[in-house]
C-alpha cells in the first residue's frame, strides 16, 4: 500500500489520543429506565447521575437533605463553648437555620401553596420576599388569580382592567378590594403607633397583616401562627406601597421603621449555629438573605434556583462562588446553582427533601 493509501500519522495522532484513567470513585452516567415503570421517587433519585441541570437538581436536594439533618451534636464541642452549648440534649435540639427567599411572581403561581407547606408545618425559620410576594398572598385570601396566556394583548387587558404576570390574569378589582381590607388596618396601626408608642417595622406590619387575614391558605397567617419572622425590606414597591402612599395623604403619620429589620435580619444569621439558605429567583430577596449572613462569615449550605445568566455581573445571575469571594457563602461551604424556573422545579425539590421526610 502506498504512502497516499495509509491514514495520515497525523489524523492518527489526533483522534486516537490515549486517556488516563479515571478514578475509581467517579460516578457513571445512566438515567431513569422506564422499563421500571412509572416511580417518581426513583425518577428523581437518578437525576444526580444524569447529567447537565439534573444533576444540579439532585444535589440541591442533597445539600437541602443536610441541611435539615445537621445538629449541633454533629460538632465537636469547641473551647469557647458556653455551658448551654455543652450540654448534650441542648446541642441534639439545635439545628440549622434555613432562610427561604422567593420573588413575588412565585406567590402569585401555584408556588404559594408549597412554600404555605413548608411554613404550616414549620420547616423554614426566616422568610424574604419583596412588596408583591407579601401582597399577593393576602390578595389571593380575597379573590382568585386566573390562568391567561403569555401572548395576551397588554392594550386589551388594560381596558379590561385585566392585569398580567406571565401566562396569570389578576382582575383589577382584585387591588381594590385589597385596599379596602387594609386601610382599616393601617388606620389600627396608626392609632397604636400613636397611644402605645408602636414602632412598626416591615416585618411587623407582616405579622399583623398575617394575624388579621386569619385564613388557612395564606403563607403569612401561618408565618404568623408559627413565629416564623418575614423580612421585606422593599415593602413599599407593590400594592403594599400604593396603600401607604393613599394612606399617608388620608391620614398621614405611620411611619415604618427599616432600621429595625435589618439589625433584626442580620441577627438571625449571626446566632445561627448553622445556616442554610435556599433562594428561588434573584434581586432583592437573594442579595438580603446572602448578605445577612456575611455577618457570620458565610452561609454553610446554600441552594439557588433562577434562571439568570452571569455575564451581565447581575446578582440575580451570579453563582455561589462569587458569593464566596464576598464572604457571604463560607469557602467550605456545599452549594449549587440549579439553572431551572422554580415553579419547574421547586415543588419537585420539596417532594425529595421537606415532604419525604415530615
Amino acid at each position: 500500500m502506498s504512502n497516499k493509501d495509509a491514514v495520515p500519522d497525523v489524523a492518527t495522532a489526533a483522534v486516537l489520543v490515549r486517556s488516563e484513567g479515571v478514578p475509581g470513585d467517579a460516578q457513571l452516567i445512566r438515567g431513569y429506565d422506564f422499563e421500571n415503570g412509572v416511580d417518581y421517587n426513583a425518577l428523581l433519585s437518578t437525576y444526580i447521575n444524569t447529567g447537565f441541570q439534573a444533576t444540579s437538581f439532585g444535589r440541591a436536594v442533597d445539600i437541602i437533605n443536610k441541611m435539615r439533618a445537621w445538629r449541633l451534636s454533629d460538632e465537636p464541642v469547641a473551647d469557647n463553648d458556653c455551658e448551654e452549648d455543652r450540654d448534650l440534649e441542648y446541642r441534639k435540639s439545635v439545628k440549622c437555620k434555613i432562610f427561604l427567599g422567593y420573588t413575588s411572581n412565585l406567590i402569585s403561581s401555584g408556588i404559594r401553596e408549597t412554600i404555605k407547606y413548608l411554613v404550616k408545618n414549620s420547616m423554614v425559620d426566616v422568610l424574604v420576599s419583596t412588596a408583591g410576594g407579601v401582597e399577593e398572598d393576602f390578595i389571593k385570601c380575597l379573590a382568585p388569580t386566573y390562568l391567561g396566556d403569555f401572548t395576551l394583548e397588554g392594550r386589551a387587558l388594560r381596558s379590561k382592567g385585566l392585569n398580567r404576570i406571565g401566562n396569570l390574569i389578576v382582575p383589577n378589582d382584585n387591588y381594590c378590594k385589597f385596599e379596602d381590607w387594609i386601610v382599616p388596618i393601617l388606620d389600627q396601626m396608626l392609632k397604636e403607633q400613636k397611644e402605645d408608642g408602636t414602632v412598626w417595622t416591615p416585618s411587623k406590619v407582616i405579622h399583623r397583616l398575617g394575624k388579621e387575614i386569619n385564613h388557612p391558605d395564606s403563607v403569612y397567617y401561618w408565618a404568623y401562627k408559627n413565629n416564623i419572622p418575614v423580612y421585606c425590606p422593599a415593602i413599599t414597591d407593590g400594592s403594599l406601597g400604593d396603600m401607604l402612599y393613599f394612606h399617608s395623604y388620608r391620614s398621614p403619620g405611620l411611619v415604618i421603621d427599616v432600621v429595625q429589620d435589618i439589625r433584626a435580619m442580620n441577627t438571625e444569621a449571626v446566632r445561627a449555629k448553622k445556616s442554610g439558605v435556599i433562594i428561588l429567583g434573584g434581586g432583592l430577596v437573594k442579595h438580603h438573605i446572602c448578605n445577612a449572613n456575611l455577618m457570620r462569615n458565610g452561609a454553610d449550605y446554600a441552594v439557588f434556583v433562577n434562571t439568570a445568566q452571569e455575564f451581565d455581573g447581575s446578582d440575580a445571575g451570579a453563582r455561589p462562588d462569587e458569593a464566596v469571594s464576598w464572604g457571604k457563602i463560607k469557602a467550605d461551604a456545599e452549594s449549587v446553582k440549579v439553572y431551572a424556573e422554580a415553579s419547574l422545579v421547586f415543588p419537585l425539590l420539596v417532594a425529595q427533601t421537606f415532604a419525604k421526610t415530615n
